[in-house]
């Protein structure tokens, strides 16, 4: 295959998918591994230091952003398709690991409480699932900006999560299940509307695009007229994923302090 790295998908021809090749694969291992051994060598790191790095990727990801939109928008308004309302919107779940990252770094009390709630609950979690599982690749190669954006953004999600948690920036506690879902329901009161007016899928609360069982039950209530129900359902699922993260934290803590007490 002849494609350059900042080519875009209409313009790679004869590429399947990178999805579990072998480099995605030692990727997968790579940053969880890093990740973990990264937390634990620094959780003594003092929170003024954690506080710059939350800063400098927050202006970071919003530069990779804008770029991604721009070259993105470009391939499709040249080639005569029109800007991509459907799919580049950052209107994404993920899409908030931008805002509420610019929240932690620059805002103040419950507010950047909240996002540092999401940031290592629903956000972390939904990093590890991107890394993992990247949808990217099914459309670009591995060595290319396609595949390099989408790994790299899952990727500081779940080890910026992690970082946070490991070094005791945030403490997780039950609470966070709901502090942690309100960035969700900020986002959603745009997103929502946005998918009944123009049928995208943001939040994947319209279809449950890639979603088991979920996009199934948005084909039956949408059937018989209830999407909206979906919506909110869809929605709510992600204190589901919120709750589960906090549950192995606290597992995890208990087995630690039990080690050091005994």
């Amino acid at each position: 295959m002849n494609y350059g790295f900042f080519d875009y998908k209409y313009n790679i021809s004869g590429f399947s998918s990178d999805l579990f090749s072998t480099a995605h694969i030692v990727y997968i291992f790579s940053v969880i591994i890093f990740s973990v051994l990264f937390g634990v060598l620094a959780r003594n790191t003092a929170h003024k230091k954690i506080s710059v790095f939350i800063k400098i990727l927050s202006v970071l990801t919003v530069v990779l952003e804008i770029t991604k939109i721009t070259w993105e928008s470009y391939y499709d308004i040249t080639t005569g398709r029109g800007f991509n309302y459907f799919g580049i919107l950052p209107l994404y779940t993920c899409s908030l690991f931008i805002y509420t990252l610019l929240g932690a770094a620059w805002g103040k009390g419950k507010f950047k409480d909240s996002c540092l709630s999401f940031l290592t609950t629903i956000c972390m979690a939904s990093g590890a699932i991107g890394v993992i599982y990247c949808n990217g690749l099914n459309y670009y190669p591995f060595w290319t900006f396609g595949a390099f954006y989408s790994l790299f953004f899952h990727s500081s999600m779940f080890f910026t999560g992690f970082l946070l948690i490991a070094t005791g920036y945030k403490k997780l506690g039950w609470k966070d299940v709901y502090f942690g879902w309100l960035p969700m329901v900020a986002l959603a009161v745009i997103a929502i509307p946005v998918n009944f007016i123009i049928g995208s899928d943001y939040m994947q609360v319209y279809e449950g695009s890639g979603v088991p069982l979920m996009s199934d039950l948005a084909k039956i209530l949408a059937s018989v007229g209830l999407r909206w129900l979906f919506s909110l359902i869809m929605l709510a699922s992600y204190m589901i994923l919120s709750a589960v993260v906090i549950a192995v934290y606290k597992l995890v803590n208990k087995i630690i302090y039990s080690k050091y007490r005994k």
